[in-house]
């Protein structure tokens, strides 16, 4: 099997390395628009892997990945699903709601295959928490809680096209929560504060953030982090139900000290970011992505539901700017 990458910065370079890694993929084939680069990444992927200097080449592949900026995705992906293969786009797909919610459309008018790069759906411990989830194990889902910081900020220059906090930092968590629970997000409240770097401030964002969903069955979703922990990356999901109380993100590298005698210190080995605190979950991403394309798999992400991610981060960015709870006219999320 070939499968093709479109991008290789620091992202796209580590795909390209796990899907280089799967026993299933006998080449990776590289296409980035900046000259040399895909050449260059080639070279120090090794054997298995090539280049090529045009988009319609890396199309003859048996599968895409899309790892270039997110501006470019609508075209891109375009051009993919008229070529007719699977395609794995990063999140998001599109970077305004009206661009993405077209491209939804055309990609299930054509019956093709696209997969959303929001890597928590393929993070093991989370795909177990989904499965028990669903089988009915946990119970009536009374909360959620998710917490996500981030161990450094980001570079200040990229804040005025980040999106804000909400579409960039908890939109995994947007996505993720509510694909958990299973049912429709009716009411949304966010508030936000400026505590880490004035930067924020002038970029009209904010550094620290909560967010409450309420669900239509009448459950509730606490998501809180920020931009900085001065411990390491630190990403958590708690569900307590009314027959059991699970968490994922709580391992020894987990960037926290309990002050009780027995309980567990700060490791010094704590998650330095994402790609660290996620690495299961990007080799993952991978192995269901080729197994999706050899049909295999069904896929786990499929681009109608990443309308929900950014409905409900416009829905937070609206509610923090308002200080007033945001009602969704059309119930977001299933």
């Amino acid at each position: 099997m070939r499968i093709g990458v479109a991008g290789v910065g620091r992202i796209g370079a580590m795909h390209a390395a796990n899907l280089a890694s799967l026993d299933q993929v006998d080449e990776v084939v590289l296409f980035d628009p900046v000259p040399g680069r895909a050449e260059q990444a080639a070279a120090e992927l090794g054997a298995d892997t090539s280049h090529v200097d045009d988009l319609d080449a890396l199309l003859t592949a048996d599968g895409v990945l899309l790892a270039t900026p997110t501006d470019t995705h609508p075209e891109m992906l375009r051009r993919s699903i008229g070529a007719g293969i699977p395609v794995l786009c990063e999140k998001p797909i599109a970077s305004d709601l009206a661009t993405m919610q077209a491209l939804v459309d055309e990609v299930e008018a054509a019956g093709a295959t696209v997969l959303v790069g929001f890597q928590r759906r393929f993070d093991p411990a989370i795909v177990e928490l989904h499965r028990r989830l669903r089988a009915g194990e946990v119970g009536k889902v009374y909360l959620v809680r998710a917490l996500g910081n981030d161990a450094q900020p980001p570079d200040f220059g990229y804040l005025p096209a980040s999106g804000g906090i909400f579409r960039d930092l908890f939109v995994h968590d947007l996505d993720a929560v509510p694909w958990l629970v299973g049912e429709p997000v009716v009411e949304v409240y966010a508030s936000g504060s400026v505590l880490v770097d004035q930067a924020f401030a002038d970029a009209d964002d904010v550094d620290n953030a909560v967010i409450t969903l309420k669900f239509a069955g009448g459950a509730h979703a606490l998501i809180a982090g920020g931009r900085h922990d001065p411990l390491g990356y630190d990403h958590r999901i708690e569900v307590l139900g009314s027959r059991d109380a699970l968490t994922v993100g709580l391992d020894p590298r987990t960037p926290l000290t309990s002050l009780e005698p027995d309980g567990p210190k700060v490791s010094i080995d704590a998650y330095p970011g994402f790609p660290e605190r996620f690495r299961n979950a990007y080799l993952n991403e991978m192995a269901v992505f080729v197994d999706v394309v050899a049909g295999r798999a069904d896929n786990p992400s499929p681009v109608r539901d990443s309308l929900v991610s950014l409905r409900l981060a416009e829905a937070c960015e609206a509610s923090r700017r308002s200080g007033n709870p945001v009602r969704l006219l059309s119930e977001v999320g299933a």
